[in-house]
């Protein structure tokens, strides 16, 4: 496939990928496929996204420090264990078959996407937060498990992390919702550096795509509504089912 048409082709799909995130999150379900659509190695694809994501996960995690989300002490800590998962994930992803992994992927892909939009809205009201150390027990351990799935795979990430931190950490939302973007920055990054290193990231296409998913994001955030969900859904069945097809196509036939 031309140069040029994959990046027809990945563009605009992180375009939409970023404003699904800001919408509903979950974009992290377009923007990925949209690199394996245009004919991307998984491994490159991943490591290609990569750099998107970081970019669009840099611009929310700045805003959400000037809001005051973010507690740095446990957010730091939080970072190390989460770099040290996304760099062990990452290297495994590495080990991994292409062809093997897109097998993994068609199953992975529509479980993670049937978990992200079965989940119920986080509801922290009433409950009595953990002891301050428990909580830091907590939220590092989880950012250890969910490091290793973002530095494999990706999808989702954010979602998994505000409801496991509110489920399990106990945490406020406003509290889970900064240490999210921390630990998804750090994991981004950890993952990035590895694919790096092993010449799995395609530069140019991944800045001019994280251009696109910021500008995505930030009409996301604009254009906001209650009914925001119930429109971005079918976009996003749309794209898994081109995916699906195209994966299935190049695995076995």
């Amino acid at each position: 496939m031309p140069v040029w048409t994959q990046y027809l082709i990945v563009c605009p799909l992180v375009f939409l990928g970023g404003f699904v995130d800001a919408v509903a999150g979950g974009g992290g379900l377009i923007s990925l496929p949209a690199y394996l659509i245009a004919g991307l190695p998984v491994h490159m694809s991943i490591g290609t996204n990569k750099i998107s994501s970081a970019m669009g996960t840099t611009v929310t995690t700045v805003k959400f420090w000037r809001a005051g989300y973010i507690r740095p002490k446990l957010c730091l800590l939080c970072a190390a264990f989460a770099l040290a998962g996304s760099a062990g994930g990452a290297n495994l992803a590495l080990l991994v078959d292409d062809r093997v992994f897109r097998i993994i992927l068609l199953f992975v892909l529509p479980l993670t996407a049937l978990y992200v939009f079965k989940s119920k809205a986080i509801d922290t009201a009433g409950r009595d937060p953990l002891p301050p150390g428990r909580t830091a027990c907590v939220a590092c351990a989880l950012a250890l498990v969910i490091g290793v799935y973002d530095g494999f795979y990706g999808p989702g990430t954010g979602t998994f992390l505000l409801l496991l931190l509110t489920g399990l950490a106990r945490m406020s939302l406003n509290d889970a919702a900064g240490a999210t973007k921390v630990i998804n920055l750090a994991t981004n990054l950890a993952a990035l550096a590895t694919y790096l290193v092993n010449g799995q990231v395609l530069l140019p296409m991944g800045l001019t795509a994280g251009l696109f998913g910021i500008a995505g994001n930030w009409l996301g955030a604009r254009c906001f509504t209650d009914k925001g969900p119930k429109i971005v859904k079918p976009l996003i069945a749309v794209v898994l089912a081109i995916f699906f097809l195209r994966v299935v196509s190049e695995t076995f036939f």
